[in-house]
């Protein structure tokens, strides 16, 4: 008698619209005053905290809403500045990860790129920092950028922490006006 494997597919996906709807609670509810008291008792680390968050895929939803709930009580200069050292945590983690586990197939790649010519030379590095700056995952950017060897060496510590740093700012001014 064969077992049968539990296959459960779109897990991802699935979990990704559970964060979703997670942060359409934070957000929307903003009478749960339970929440919204808990949030705003962490006061900068909850946005340090929600910065690190900021970088995933499946808590970035959860982290914006956060993040646009501390807008109401701080100072948005000096909460970007936090919530962005607190990302370039999680993407020094994301960084090592894929330079570490995917070093041969990025190398592959790289050895590969001939067929890629007809991009512009600094395509990767320009749409992974879009993607770093927005409430997309870092991981995608940061997989995008490890292309460019030499931008990794010299200036990885400053990109995205400056990006996070602005994308984190918008969300506060958002959340300021709401």
């Amino acid at each position: 008698m064969k077992k049968r494997k539990l296959k459960i597919n779109y897990l991802k996906f699935g979990l990704f619209i559970i964060a979703l709807f997670l942060a359409y609670i934070i957000f929307y509810e903003r009478n749960l005053s339970s929440v919204h008291k808990f949030v705003s008792s962490i006061g900068y680390f909850g946005t340090f905290f929600a910065g690190m968050l900021y970088t995933y895929g499946f808590t970035s939803p959860p982290a914006t809403a956060i993040i646009l709930l501390l807008a109401e009580e701080q100072n948005i200069f000096l909460a970007s500045l936090i919530g962005g050292f607190g990302a370039l945590l999680s993407d020094l983690l994301i960084f090592k990860t894929i330079n570490y586990s995917f070093k041969e197939e990025i190398r592959y790649l790289l050895k590969g790129k001939k067929h890629l010519n007809f991009l512009p030379k600094y395509f990767f590095t320009i749409l992974g920092a879009l993607i770093i700056a927005s409430p997309l995952p870092d991981e995608l950017g940061i997989s995008l950028m490890v292309f460019d060897k030499k931008l990794l060496k010299k200036n990885f510590f400053l990109i995205p922490y400056i990006l996070n740093t602005i994308g984190i700012f918008i969300i506060l001014l958002i959340g300021k006006s709401i």
